[in-house]
């Protein structure tokens, strides 16, 4: 299984980045997990357009799922992908998206894709990928995490959310856990996104084997927020940025 990191600014991008996506492979199938701002533009450098077998999108801020509408272009009126790719969202938001299309266009994106809503502690398969849901604490959206298996690898990963029980239960001995951390010590913390501490605290609780913080502002230095992580937690830790690669049966890519 193997990770690329497309986009991972938090709710605005810095010059030149894209806000949430990730790229997750795995014996030729191809998973994109959120698709903010950016990230159609990034994943052209690794797979075609026509090449994205299946995408899940967490929730329903622009930051994480903008360029589904792109993606729709592209692939419904450009035929540049088969129709019926399978989209997994959060129960509701279908049509909450719809919302932004003409009538002709809704028709045209549930041929272009087959929409799964799903609800929490849901469980689903995605090719070679083996999913569940977990529910996350965001203003009250339907907000879900997803844990992401394949080959006996877990990656764990939270979308948005605040502190919560159900953040160590996605993590729980994950070999990757992926975890928002929008904020530092200095900040006003909210109930809806996580620092770098506290995103550290729940994969130490929750044992995970890896952390790997997403989701910072731009405005914020990483390596304050990787040593904040650090003093929780004593597993390696990464910061994401666009174009970092993993590969969980061998060495990091990139």
């Amino acid at each position: 299984m193997k990770l690329t990191v497309l986009g991972a600014c938090g709710s605005w991008p810095d010059q030149g980045t894209a806000l949430s996506g990730y790229l997750i492979q795995h014996e030729g199938y191809n998973l994109w997990v959120d698709c903010g701002s950016g990230t159609m533009a990034n994943l052209q450098k690794y797979i075609s357009i026509a090449a994205v077998d299946a995408m899940i999108i967490t929730h329903e801020h622009a930051d994480h799922c903008v360029d589904v509408y792109p993606l729709f272009y592209a692939r419904y009126y450009n035929r540049q992908g088969e129709d019926g790719m399978p989209l997994f969202i959060p129960k509701g938001f279908d049509e909450r998206m719809m919302s932004l299309l003409s009538e002709e266009s809704v028709e045209g994106f549930h041929i272009g894709f087959d929409v799964h809503e799903v609800v929490p502690e849901e469980s689903f398969e995605a090719g070679p990928f083996a999913i569940t849901s977990h529910p996350m604490a965001h203003l009250g959206l339907p907000a879900l995490g997803f844990r992401i298996s394949a080959n006996g690898t877990t990656l764990a990963y939270t979308g948005d959310t605040g502190p919560s029980p159900h953040v160590t239960e996605l993590a729980r001995e994950a070999d990757v856990f992926m975890a928002e951390a929008t904020y530092q010590d200095r900040d006003q913390l909210t109930a809806f996104h996580l620092s770098a501490r506290q995103a550290a605290v729940a994969a130490r609780n929750a044992e995970s084997k890896q952390l790997i913080l997403t989701h910072l502002l731009p405005s914020h230095d990483k390596d304050v927020s990787r040593g904040e992580a650090a003093d929780e937690y004593d597993g390696p830790i990464k910061v994401a940025v666009e174009g970092m690669q993993i590969d969980f049966d061998g060495d990091d890519a990139r």
